[in-house]
């Protein structure tokens, strides 16, 4: 009797998660509602005048992630489509970003900022920023543009830098008897290749490109929060501090709940306590509030009937992220 491969377990256990799902589970759309078009949906107040609320949460990236018989919009794709649909909008007179992240790649946190900041700079609409659970080095960069940033009572904060981290297999292969050939056009062609040890001449490359993409970070706290010389030196160093230390180093300009972002959007936009609070879905959700994510994709996703089956994050790869890896994958 041939021994059973561990894939095929793996498809006969969705199999049995997808059966099981008629009668335990809630209903499942293979293909979810991504191609619906967004539709605007009042989550409280009637007077005129709106405030968007856009959550923005997970790793930030621009890549489209594949799922099962599906792929999901990247983060940019979601918040920009967002952003230019509320463009079309000149009721919208304050953004509110509810954002819980723990950063992700640099070029995709600093897409972010750019669409973020230049929304702002067209639309002239305050932006506010709600801090929830996690709002961390990428998720902190992105908040920058934000006139007003307000972290939750229990947010975690900061990690205000650049982190490379690449995977190196080489010991691994010379004790198996492994090798990988090698043709390059130069001597630091192969940099980072997790088949060879790493040289002093690539690490110090590596730092420098390191060291060059957290100072863009830092000038950006600096042009944005005005902080001390005292103040962006501790920042500097990158550890991640609870609300009222962020608050004290000038990283968050007020500690409260989301209800007391919706009142200072809705303050500083002008309108009146009963202005209307709105969000974008592309279907509608029963019993909706403020705390729903943005984007709901139904069904069809390996990693939500099997948690345990997802992929590990982008950190995985060597890249250099702004981001908090001891929340990473969140």
């Amino acid at each position: 009797m041939k021994p059973i491969r561990w894939w095929t377990l793996g498809v006969l256990l969705v199999a049995a998660v997808m059966f099981l799902g008629g009668c335990a589970l809630p209903r499942v759309t293979l293909f979810g509602d991504r191609d619906e078009p967004l539709k605007e949906y009042v989550l409280e107040g009637t007077d005129k005048g709106k405030v968007l609320l856009l959550s923005i949460d997970g790793t930030l990236s621009d890549r489209s992630q594949e799922r099962l018989m599906r792929s999901r919009p990247s983060t940019v794709q979601q918040v920009v489509a967002y952003l230019r649909h509320a463009q079309r909008d000149p009721e919208i007179k304050a953004l509110l970003l509810k954002i819980n992240s723990p950063g992700g790649t640099v070029t995709a946190s600093d897409i972010l900022y750019h669409e973020i900041d230049a929304y702002k700079q067209r639309t002239g609409v305050k932006v506010v920023v709600a801090m929830m659970n996690v709002t961390a080095s990428g998720g902190y960069y992105i908040a920058l543009p934000a006139d007003h940033i307000m972290a939750h009572p229990t947010t975690i904060t900061g990690s205000i830098g650049v982190i490379f981290m690449r995977p190196g297999v080489s010991g691994l292969m010379e004790k198996t008897g492994l090798s990988v050939a090698v043709s390059k056009s130069g001597d630091q062609k192969d940099m980072g290749s997790p088949f060879r040890p790493e040289t002093e001449t690539d690490a110090a490359l590596f730092q420098e490109l390191t060291d060059k993409l957290a100072q863009r970070f830092l000038d950006l706290v600096a042009r944005h929060r005005h902080l001390t010389a005292a103040q962006m030196e501790q920042v500097a160093r990158a550890g991640v501090y609870l609300a009222d230390q962020a608050e004290a180093l000038g990283l968050v300009d007020e500690i409260g709940y989301l209800d007391d972002a919706v009142a200072k959007a809705k303050q500083m936009a002008g309108l009146s306590t009963d202005a209307r609070v709105v969000a974008y879905r592309r279907s509608k959700i029963e019993d909706d509030t403020l705390y729903h994510p943005a984007i709901r994709y139904q069904g069809g996703d390996l990693s939500s009937l099997l948690p345990f089956m997802a992929p590990l994050s982008d950190t995985a790869t060597a890249d250099f992220h702004y981001i908090w890896p001891a929340a990473a994958g969140r």
